[in-house]
């Protein structure tokens, strides 16, 4: 842990501030870092997947002699002295050839971490260049039952959904939904959790598309959408995997009062996100309604209202023999 500083002036106390938890967060940035033996494989991984988070990601120059899932405090200190939550790591070893290390911070504290080694790469460089605009959100697709089911799988889904998310946004223009990121994991979504060995866990295959929108020849209003890879290619085998504590995890996912939803009396949501109320009404009194008026509908002069004549006349029966007649009172 580090150790709390105060500040010393004004300028200083700002700056603590700014980083200072908030209600609504601003978008978070992240750090690349290499290791001591980082090849230029990874770092031209690291430079391609950092491409598509500008401009909010800081990339390290040097080498540093970190070891993150042995001792994690020099990724804390970079994560403090950064405001950054999120950090890719790059090493390259005889037993874990071109890694790259994902990690997520909470309170400038590791939070969870998993290793992708890379098994095949194509960077943007080998594909046509075709350039997309800083701070585009891009769309993700997940193929595979196993990133709903296997528990290291649903960790590497929420940490590309959080490394790619960007900025929060209340309204989206279409026309800046420019490429999808597609990710495959073809293995069963019935896969047991081993113990420390993921080499028997499927690859996972992360590819991009830029979305091109053609006209239609049967449709008029409806484009014709095609896909063009743009790259980076990745193939990756899950490496280790450092699960999150679940108190510190539980921290991290509450939702300050300000944004719980209130709690609206007598109505629900069901099944299918429609709303339900229950609303009670009072007697009414048919007589009272007003009603919408017609000329058609205008009583004339010296004419006799339903409800008055049937208030003066009511039915009376004489005998068994006779019929009913309407006798006035």
């Amino acid at each position: 842990m580090m150790r709390v500083v105060k500040p010393r002036n004004a300028r200083s106390k700002r700056a603590m501030d700014a980083k200072a938890p908030k209600i609504i967060e601003r978008t978070k940035k992240a750090l690349t870092i290499r290791g001591s033996t980082c090849n230029s494989t990874v770092q031209n991984a690291m430079a391609d997947i950092a491409a598509f988070k500008q401009p909010d990601v800081k990339k390290f120059q040097k080498k540093n002699q970190i070891h993150p899932f042995e001792d994690a405090s020099s990724l804390e200190f970079f994560s403090q002295k950064n405001d950054a939550s999120l950090i890719i790591f790059g090493s390259n070893s005889k037993k874990r050839p071109n890694a790259l290390t994902w990690v997520r911070t909470f309170d400038y504290q590791v939070l969870d971490m998993f290793e992708l080694n890379i098994l095949n790469y194509k960077g943007l460089a080998d594909f046509k260049k075709l350039t997309i605009n800083i701070g585009m959100k891009p769309m993700f697709s997940f193929v595979g039952p196993i990133f709903d089911s296997h528990p290291h799988y649903q960790l590497v889904k929420s940490m590309f959904l959080d490394f790619f998310r960007g900025e929060q946004i209340s309204t989206l223009d279409l026309a800046g939904l420019q490429y999808i990121i597609s990710v495959t994991a073809m293995g069963d979504g019935n896969i047991s959790v081993f113990s420390g060995d993921t080499s028997q866990l499927p690859p996972i295959n992360f590819r991009v598309y830029k979305i091109k929108t053609y006209r239609s020849k049967t449709q008029e209003k409806v484009p014709r959408v095609e896909l063009e890879e743009i790259g980076p290619r990745f193939d990756f085998s899950l490496g280790r995997v450092k699960e999150a504590d679940p108190d510190m995890l539980k921290q991290a996912m509450r939702i300050p009062k300000e944004l719980q939803p209130k709690v609206k009396k007598n109505v629900e949501t069901d099944f299918m996100g429609d709303k339900i109320a229950t609303i009670h009404v009072g007697n009414q009194n048919l007589r009272q309604i007003q009603t919408r008026k017609m000329k058609g509908l205008k009583r004339k002069k010296g004419e006799v209202s339903e409800s008055t004549a049937g208030d003066e006349f009511e039915d009376i029966i004489i005998s068994d023999e006779e019929t009913p007649k309407l006798k006035r009172r």
